[in-house]
């Protein structure tokens, strides 16, 4: 009955109040994301890399990038999952209370992007829950709802594979969430232009 009054008190982390401050301004900067999780339940499930580009001025800003792996190692041995995946990979690899600190210190007030955005926004919230942290507060865009506006379709969805295919866009054949995060930075500028957007 009273949580709003102990959301009211609540005293978060530095990092997030940093974060929230950054809202005052207009964004100028668009983030595109992409998640590699271990399945698509947001309460039960964990995200296992995060990959991040940024687009200013209708251009992908390529030194402008984020990767890391989360290290998850009890949810792989509670659930008798490999942890191959995490051994293997030379990416940069932090506990997931650090790599998601990391991650919304990099996005900052951007525009986020991404391809069914609200899924990775919904893992990315439940691990800032767990660490005494809100909801994030950044405007998102989802480049298969922006296709389905150009192309005036609302009963259909559309993979990655769909949009590169429609844009003629090769795709890597590395499969990482960065790669997906690159791929998606160039359906974003395509549809960007299509649809005349002003931001």
């Amino acid at each position: 009955m009273f949580d709003w009054i102990k959301n009211i008190n609540k005293e978060y982390p530095e990092f997030w109040k940093n974060y929230v401050s950054k809202f005052e301004k207009k964004a100028t900067r668009f983030v595109v994301i992409s998640t590699e999780t271990t399945g698509l339940n947001p309460s039960k499930d964990v995200i296992l890399s995060i990959g991040a580009i940024a687009v200013e001025n209708n251009s992908i800003v390529v030194q402008d990038h984020f990767e890391v792996v989360l290290l998850q190692y009890r949810y792989l041995h509670d659930n008798g999952l490999s942890n191959e995946f995490i051994i293997e990979s030379n990416l940069p690899k932090l506990g997931e209370p650090e790599a998601i600190q990391a991650f919304i210190e990099y996005i900052g007030n951007a525009i986020l992007v991404g391809h069914r955005i609200h899924f990775d926004i919904e893992m990315i919230n439940e691990a800032l829950y767990k660490m005494g942290c809100s909801r994030i507060k950044n405007e998102a865009l989802d480049v298969e709802i922006m296709y389905r506006k150009l192309s005036d379709i609302t009963d259909k969805q559309f993979s990655i594979d769909d949009l590169c295919k429609a844009f003629k866009i090769t795709r890597s054949d590395r499969y990482a969430s960065s790669e997906d995060a690159y791929t998606i930075a160039l359906l974003f500028l395509k549809l960007k232009s299509r649809l005349n957007l002003p931001i």
